[in-house]
């Protein structure tokens, strides 16, 4: 059975190269606010796991199409001819300049594909819009329109009226902004419209949907990996003897925060890889991801828990601790003291330098010093004995699954890092990680908790998929 195919079609600068890389999940998909960036037609497949499961077609913007139909009118005797008509004007213009869009355009649809025909809601209907339309429904394909709102649906009604005159389905889909259920939605409206594509694209929903699940888990075996490392990771150095000590320790913090700080920034390129992202590495700027934040414990409260949520997690998991740790927990008042007192406060504004940071580091861990044998010293920094920083590392890590779920693949702004994800999840389950975190922190049956904590991130990020995709119908 052939993959079905769809061509997008439509004026310059309505959006059609963004309806390709929506449907096709494809961010290479060239996208300019400049109309007519698009000059020839650029096949795009949607593959999951090197299978097809359909094609969208990316073309160039209706230019002339009164002086198209004229010459079809004048070459067609009744509407039986019709589509033979519009093939002869690809064979005849195929070399005119004058009608090189509308041949490259019309090639794909003359050559069996289904039409996608995009206008913006944003803009009012009008008559001269109905020769091009009239072109699409001459070649006697199987076809729908999309009112892509770039600006806004004010003009939605309108265009209802007029599509629906020339389509028999027409729905708002906003390109920028359709999230999966959206997606899924039209590719079912599509096996509607010819008996031929029901079938394959019944599979493409499933396909897709289980494409998604499977995200989720890759994702969440990326992020838990990622957090075993924060909670376990040790950095250590050789001092002779009769050199100091302090350079050594402030080398030590750096080599973990760099450590780390890498480790994280390699793990979002990985999710977003999984989400068949390639080119956001590019507005990694607008995450503010960097290593001067992930260290900086006084910003903390972005991304971790709040005082109340860790004398939970502290207490659940038996972990009364103090000093180097960041935290102290009062029996009789369940408060927060110490290293980690200006959590909520943000009372000593941001650390923007790695030096700054360095004041962070008896929060975050420990040094410790060893003697050797063989003389000198053994300094070590880690592993982290802090409840907070896997929060803060979790945190972050699931923000940014959340954003990469709630975009589409045309949508090329930067990432943009906002709200507290960990304030959404329940004390009980707070607890349960903390007390997972605790464990691998001691080293007990870190392999089976390992699973047991990718088993509590998949659950949550399914969670969060969903009630995303909810907010957002």
């Amino acid at each position: 059975m052939a993959t079905p195919t769809f061509a997008v079609v439509g004026r310059p600068n309505k959006g059609k190269s963004s309806i390709v890389a929506t449907l096709a999940r494809d961010d290479t998909v060239f996208i300019d606010a400049r109309a007519g960036s698009t000059s020839s037609a650029r096949s795009f497949p949607m593959r999951v796991d090197n299978e097809t499961l359909y094609v969208l077609v990316d073309t160039p913007g209706i230019q002339r199409a009164r002086a198209v139909l004229e010459w079809l009118q004048a070459h067609s005797i009744d509407a039986a001819s019709r589509p033979a008509a519009v093939r002869e004007f690809v064979e005849t213009h195929r070399t005119d300049p004058r009608f090189h869009d509308e041949c490259e355009l019309l090639q794909p649809i003359v050559d069996g594909a289904g039409i996608i025909y995009v206008v913006d809601g944003s803009v009012p209907f009008g008559a001269d819009y109905e020769a091009e339309m009239e072109i699409l429904r001459w070649t006697g394909r199987p076809s729908l329109a999309l009112i892509n709102p770039i600006d806004s649906d004010d003009y939605a009604e309108q265009w209802f009226a007029g599509l629906g005159q020339f389509f028999r389905t027409v729905r708002l889909f906003d390109a920028q902004r359709a999230e999966l259920t959206k997606q899924l939605e039209l590719l079912e409206l599509f096996g509607h419209l010819d008996p031929d594509w029901r079938q394959p694209l019944t599979r493409a929903v499933e396909v897709l949907r289980d494409e998604r699940r499977r995200q989720h888990h890759s994702a969440s075996l990326l992020i838990t990996d990622l957090l075993v490392e924060t909670i376990t990771f040790q950095t250590s150095q050789r001092v002779p003897e009769g050199l100091p000590l302090e350079p050594v320790q402030t080398l030590l913090f750096q080599r973990y925060r760099q450590h780390l700080a890498t480790r994280e920034r390699e793990c979002r390129r990985q999710v977003e890889e999984v989400f068949n992202y390639t080119t956001l590495t590019r507005t990694e700027e607008g995450l503010a991801l960097e290593e001067s934040e992930l260290f900086n414990v006084e910003n903390w409260y972005l991304w971790g828990l709040d005082k109340r949520s860790l004398a939970a997690v502290a207490t659940s998991a038996g972990a009364v601790v103090g000093g180097g740790t960041g935290l102290l927990i009062d029996g009789a008042t369940g408060g927060l003291l110490g290293g980690l007192g200006t959590l909520v406060s943000g009372a000593l504004g941001a650390a923007g330098s790695g030096i700054a940071a360095l004041r962070y580091a008896g929060d975050i861990g420990q040094i410790t010093v060893k003697g050797i044998p063989t003389g000198g010293k053994q300094l070590s920094y880690g592993p982290t004995q802090n409840l907070n920083f896997p929060f803060v590392v979790l945190g972050r890590a699931l923000l940014h699954h959340q954003m990469l779920c709630s975009r589409t693949h045309a949508d090329r702004s930067p990432l943009d890092l906002q709200g507290q994800l960990l304030a959404a999840l329940d004390d009980s389950l707070r607890r349960r990680l903390g007390r997972l975190f605790a464990e691998i922190r001691k080293g007990r049956k870190v392999h089976e908790r390992r699973q047991a904590l990718a088993a509590l991130i998949e659950q949550i990020c399914l969670q969060r998929d969903a009630q995303t995709r909810g907010a957002l119908r």
